[in-house]
């Protein structure tokens, strides 16, 4: 008899998450499956980085840290928001969490009451709409099309809202399509909020240094939308430390208190080596990862390259993180090697178990049209997979 809450029974697994590890058990089979599924950089955290880690353990850093971070460590996301977005923050508007997911998760707890409507343009990272959900929020998703290189434009912003509008999220770059909002977009979808004070904007920019067109924009940036955007940002992706788990967010101070209030409930504070490292690698200049964003651009033309030769998939060009999104409906009611091809989730299987490539289904961001190639691999790897893939649909 299943006892579980109803929470739990209605919560969805992780996309992402659950690709991987069916990869993972193709590969204890003997299969070489290649992996472009995770949004997970295949380089290693900076020498820099893991040697301020060491000297916090040789200067014992091992107690419980205060729950929303080190003093120092805000400090340092104060300097780097103002440095780098331009936006002034104070040390009681910012709170460290055990990874920008906790940050948004807290975000939902503390903002939504049960039926308050939260937009999603769509596609949006995975976990969004679950983390709404759990929160007795409601989805509202807005379609956006491979033709507008996946942005909300104004007027679909306008089209969604309702009474019961509370909040929109988004990410900019974006996960999964890699597109960027530039300023005059920002502030057109500024423009239609101005008319509606009481919605609230989370914009998560952790894929901020991955970005190809040499700008990044935050709502916070216009005085009349800063007091409304909570802005969350993280180490995970820019400096390749996903498993230090280090994210945290700007916003106005009632929110940032109810934050710190919700996470002291729940985890407390975030790991203290992991936050001492992080100091160092806010401090630095973003010249010191520039390397990694070099690598990533050069491995955008590759696949983009490639992808554009196989039959089928409509690409177009993501300004930012590590993903390309490309619809593949041109296979949708077709049969190659038996299997019939009816939505995004039944060509990202057939992927994995024909051509032995682990991508991830567009259904699991709000579009059911595409898939999700990360190419936070080597170059090798991304050859070898799309020759695959060509081949497999042939």
């Amino acid at each position: 008899m299943n006892q579980l809450s109803d929470r739990v029974n209605n919560l969805s697994t992780s996309a992402t998450l659950a690709m991987a590890a069916k990869a993972r058990e193709l590969r204890a089979e003997g299969k070489d499956i290649i992996g472009l599924s995770l949004g997970e950089p295949d380089f290693n955290t900076p020498d820099f980085i893991k040697e301020s880690a060491i000297k916090a353990v040789n200067d014992n850093y091992n107690s419980y840290t205060p729950v929303d971070g080190y003093v120092d460590l805000k400090n340092a996301i104060i300097a780097k928001f103002k440095r780098d977005n331009g936006l002034d923050y104070t040390l009681p508007q910012i709170v460290v969490s055990t990874g920008a997911k906790q940050a948004l998760y807290n975000i939902a707890s503390v903002m939504l009451n049960k039926g308050d409507e939260v937009i999603l343009p769509c596609p949006y990272w995975v976990s969004y709409s679950d983390i709404v959900k759990l929160n007795e929020g409601v989805p509202v998703e807005v379609k956006t099309d491979i033709d507008n290189d996946f942005k909300m434009t104004a007027a679909q912003l306008e089209a969604a809202i309702t009474p019961k509008t509370k909040m929109i999220w988004y990410s900019s770059p974006c996960n999964p399509s890699g597109s960027v909002y530039n300023k005059a977009e920002l502030r057109a979808l500024a423009d239609v909020l101005k008319k509606y004070p009481n919605i609230y904007v989370v914009s998560d920019e952790i894929y901020e240094h991955i970005n190809f067109v040499g700008g990044h924009h935050s709502m916070a940036q216009f005085e009349d939308m800063y007091d409304r955007t909570i802005t969350v940002n993280g180490v995970s992706k820019a400096f390749a430390m996903t498993g230090w788990r280090i994210g945290y967010i700007g916003a106005a101070d009632w929110i940032a208190r109810a934050c710190n209030k919700m996470q002291g409930q729940v985890t407390s504070g975030a790991n203290c080596i992991a936050q001492r490292a992080v100091i160092t690698a806010l401090e630095a200049s973003p010249d010191k990862i520039s390397y990694m964003v070099d690598e990533f651009k050069e491995r955008r033309k590759l696949i983009l390259d490639l992808l554009n030769d196989v039959e089928g998939f409509k690409t177009n060009e993501p300004e930012g993180a590590f993903y390309v999104f490309p619809n593949v409906s041109a296979y949708f009611g077709k049969t190659i090697k038996g299997k019939t091809i009816n939505n995004a989730s039944d060509m990202s299987l057939f992927l994995l178990e024909e051509a032995l490539v682990a991508t991830v289904t567009g259904e699991a961001f709000g579009n059911p049209k595409c898939i999700r190639i990360s190419y936070a691999a080597s170059q090798e790897n991304i050859k070898e997979a799309i020759k695959r893939i060509k081949l497999a649909l042939c």
